[in-house]
């Protein structure tokens, strides 16, 4: 079983941050610690901030690779213009790269199921053009998961939620994939962002 770091832990809010952030903690602690303590303790000090600068590195290279703004409106503009067909077959490619196995389902609620290393969850992407979301395609998609019995739920979309909405799917922790997470995931579908910027 995957262990997921929780969402509010130090760690995982560094992760969030700009990896600068990582790097300064550690540099503080040293400064304390040089200080603080005798000098032999302070290089004891120093190999205990190695978690801060193993997290600098990871948030610095996801932030690397993180399309730029530009990038990010370009592929949502282009999103934005494409057929239910060609919008459908860009996330189904998308998620086949990063080694998913996809399946199309012909249901209201979900309109895929995907699975990687025994992990299942059912996207709802149907209504990624809509500006805004209600609670119901949230409620139908939270639905599917448990009939599917799958383990998460993800909403696809380039508008925004409601405030219920938004409160809906974190209480059932559906996962809303849109902005620049989207934009990510769509960066290598040649046809999810013709003429724009490459991302």
């Amino acid at each position: 079983m995957k262990l997921k770091m929780a969402e509010k832990s130090l760690f995982a809010i560094l992760l969030r941050s700009p990896w600068w952030v990582s790097i300064v903690i550690a540099a503080v602690i040293v400064l304390i610690a040089r200080i603080v303590l005798p000098a032999h303790l302070v290089l004891y000090m120093a190999f205990g901030t190695a978690p801060f600068l193993v997290i600098a590195a990871i948030a610095g290279w996801k932030q690397l690779r993180a399309p730029s703004a530009a990038a990010i409106a370009d592929t949502l503009q282009a999103v934005g213009a494409m057929s239910w067909r060609d919008f459908s077959a860009a996330v189904e490619d998308a998620y086949r790269r990063d080694g998913y196995a996809v399946t199309r389902l012909n249901g209201p609620e979900a309109d895929f199921e995907i699975t990687r290393a025994g992990q299942v969850a059912v996207l709802g992407c149907k209504r990624w053009k809509a500006a805004s979301n209600g609670i119901e395609p949230l409620r139908n998609l939270h639905a599917a998961m448990e009939a599917r019995e799958a383990r998460e739920s993800i909403f696809i979309t380039t508008g925004g939620l409601s405030d219920s909405a938004r409160r809906f799917a974190i209480d059932n922790k559906i996962r809303v994939l849109q902005g620049a997470e989207l934009a990510q995931l769509l960066r290598a579908v040649p046809h999810a962002n013709p003429g724009a910027a490459k991302i």
